[in-house]
């Protein structure tokens, strides 16, 4: 059972789990190094818990702590309880949700292990903003893809960005970092897997001739929004592949033709 700690004073070190919440940069270097990540909101704390992620701690306001009982009586951590305007002065904004959570992070699988069962994942180049890792992960989640591989200049997963805008499916998709790019994707190739990179240009197989669904294996390159997949990522996939475009739009963001390919890749 948790312990419940009411305290007063927003600069207790006891919170320093969910200090400037809003600095991305200092986030970005901390949480990784210190082994945590900040979950957001009821839904996604109870996510995070039922993946098995280790609670570190809670922060909370006195009006939460019954809707979050059922968790409280689960958990060995502190459960920290303020009030909002006190709250903000630690994380440096209105948490509209009511609860944040200090959670540990838990070891990735290695690449291989993933590619090892999966047959339909997707792989993310220098995908590098927070609120389209999120939106790659639900959509994944939601369509039915078996796993995703990130690049090494990809965001992180559990920033508290991502892990909100995903609904907390980044805990239900598993997920790999490759170490090299793009000597990654051979071992990819080499388990089997056709590599589709996904580009505007017009010169690309357009996706409902590709067939993606009839495929044994699968893999669904994608790139940042703005410069898309390199030069080196289209040369190592097998096939590059268009989403068709009507009424002169020239293309979607990566989080809704990330959705688009996943449904293209996974129906039946």
């Amino acid at each position: 059972m948790a312990d419940i700690i009411p305290v007063d004073d927003p600069a207790d070190p006891r919170l320093s789990d969910f200090t400037d919440l809003t600095d991305v940069e200092l986030r970005r270097r901390r949480e990784p190094a210190e082994g945590l990540f900040v979950a957001e909101g009821e839904k996604v704390i109870r996510r995070a818990a039922q993946a098995g992620y280790p609670m570190r701690s809670m922060l909370l306001s006195e009006k939460w702590l019954p809707v979050m009982r059922d968790v409280l009586d689960q958990v060995r951590a502190p459960a920290y309880v303020m009030s909002p305007e006190a709250a903000e002065q630690v994380t440096g904004y209105h948490v509209h949700r009511g609860a944040l959570a200090s959670m540990g992070r838990t070891p990735l699988p290695e690449p291989g292990a993933l590619l090892a069962t999966a047959r339909r994942v997707v792989i993310m180049e220098a995908v590098n903003d927070h609120t389209n890792i999120g939106a790659v992960f639900r959509s994944a989640a939601a369509l039915g893809m078996d796993g995703v591989l990130l690049s090494p200049s990809c965001a992180d997963p559990l920033y508290r960005r991502s892990v909100k805008v995903s609904m907390g499916a980044v805990f239900s998709v598993p997920y790999a970092r490759l170490g090299t790019w793009p000597g990654g994707l051979k071992p990819v190739r080499e388990a089997g897997f056709r590599l589709l990179a996904f580009t505007p240009d017009e010169d690309a197989v357009p996706l409902d001739d590709i067939g993606a669904h009839r495929l044994p294996r699968v893999a669904l390159l994608l790139g940042a929004e703005g410069d898309g997949l390199s030069a080196r990522a289209m040369r190592a996939a097998d096939d590059r592949v268009r989403i068709p475009m009507a009424h002169g739009v020239d293309s979607l963001n990566v989080g809704a033709a990330a959705a688009v390919a996943f449904y293209a890749a996974t129906r039946t």
